[in-house]
């Protein structure tokens, strides 16, 4: 993932800066929970000590307008990222906020909405509410 993202940057016209460099690579870490910027720089610190949270946001701002991580807006928690640009479900667990990747089984294609609808799809989100298992455990 950590390279595609680069050569998505790289053709986008994106500098890969040692700050940037240390940003994606803990986006890659920390990717299967759906990190927040706060996570995301406590990680990329590790790399870069000299890392600022503004940039950590600033860079996170700049991947997602491009289309090359996913911003996740919530109203009730911290905005997340995803190096997950695929089409799939973001499981949302209510207890714990972890967020979980669900494949879809079946795929819409964009450009049957388009046909049928007349509407330009240009980004997709789906999620599901619930509990994950060791929240339902508790």
């Amino acid at each position: 993932m950590k390279d595609s993202i680069l050569k998505k940057m790289k053709a986008k016209g994106l500098k890969l800066t040692p700050q940037r460099r240390a940003i994606v690579e803990a986006v890659v870490r920390t990717s299967l929970s759906h990190p927040a910027a706060s996570l995301i720089y406590q990680e990329a610190r590790k790399k870069f000590s000299g890392l600022s949270l503004s940039t950590v946001y600033s860079t996170l701002s700049e991947l997602s307008k491009h289309g090359i991580i996913k911003m996740l807006e919530y109203d009730r928690m911290e905005n997340r990222f995803e190096g997950n640009i695929e089409v799939h479900i973001n499981l949302v667990c209510k207890g714990c906020k972890k967020i979980i990747d669900y494949q879809l089984p079946v795929f819409i294609d964009p450009k049957e909405v388009i046909k049928t609808a007349s509407f330009l799809v240009t980004d997709t989100r789906l999620e599901y509410y619930g509990y994950c298992q060791e929240c339902t455990k508790k």
